[in-house]
């Protein structure tokens, strides 16, 4: 699988797989997806879904897939599989794979993920996906686990985590520009006026610790961060064999 993500949720194996598994919770946590809706099915058929991807305000691109999990493997783990794809013209990606593990141990729950897919538009769509979409794709799954971890560990509802990510985010935003700018004409924005030369020696000394402290800070406990997740298996893994099965039913 292309894309690897992996983060540790004190929880019951339970709520975590039904916060994962119904499409009202997952939607509520997953930046990847704005709605998420599950299609009737037959007796003995994998389940269908529908989801949609709000890419800008105005445009909004959909998709349909199926979906299969084990619930009582013997090891205990838990697994879920899913296919996806899209006609949407406008859709980056054309179609996909992966799967969610659920493997238990005496502090929680080590939930993972695996996938892939094939990016539209020929050459030109690959180099974008290289350069651009697939470090963000792996940037907004990371922040998603840890923003679902929040919720489970913390009570951080999804809607509070974004509110945190953004006005942290903006704190950050406004103490970079204050280095970059203010220090770096020589000068303290705001009533403190010009430095006075004896002082003038600080000015690298606190723009190099500004900047630190806006790109570098740990994330406060309540606000979700890709960073806490690991983003490479620490073993080899490989793709379980449910997502082979579900290839009959594409």
């Amino acid at each position: 699988m292309g894309l690897y993500v992996e983060t540790h949720i004190r929880a019951d194996l339970d709520e975590l797989w039904a916060h994962t598994q119904d499409p009202a919770q997952h939607q509520r946590w997953d930046l990847r997806f704005t709605e998420i809706h599950h299609l009737p099915r037959a007796a003995g058929e994998p389940q269908r879904f529908r989801y949609a991807t709000r890419v800008l305000p105005f445009l909004t691109v959909s998709g349909t897939g199926v979906a299969a999990g084990e619930r009582d493997r013997p090891d205990g783990t838990r697994t879920s599989v899913l296919r996806f794809s899209s006609p949407h013209p406008l859709s980056f990606i054309a179609e996909g794979s992966g799967y969610w593990r659920y493997v238990p141990d005496a502090h929680g729950v080590r939930f993972l993920t695996g996938y892939d897919y094939r990016p539209r538009w020929g050459a030109l769509g690959t180099l974008a996906d290289r350069l651009l979409l697939r470090p963000l794709m792996g940037w907004a799954t990371a922040w998603s686990f840890d923003r679902l971890r929040l919720w489970l560990e913390r009570g951080v509802t999804p809607g509070r985590a974004l509110v945190h990510w953004l006005a942290e985010l903006t704190v950050r935003a406004l103490l970079l520009a204050l280095c970059l700018t203010g220090l770096g004409r020589g000068a303290l924005p705001g009533p403190l006026g010009p430095l006075a030369d004896a002082m003038a020696y600080l000015c690298p000394l606190l723009l190099v610790v500004g900047v630190s402290l806006a790109l570098f800070k740990a994330p406060l406990a309540g606000t979700p961060a890709a960073r806490r997740c690991l983003r490479a298996p620490s073993t080899r893994t490989r793709a379980p064999r449910l997502l082979h099965t579900l290839e009959k039913h594409g």
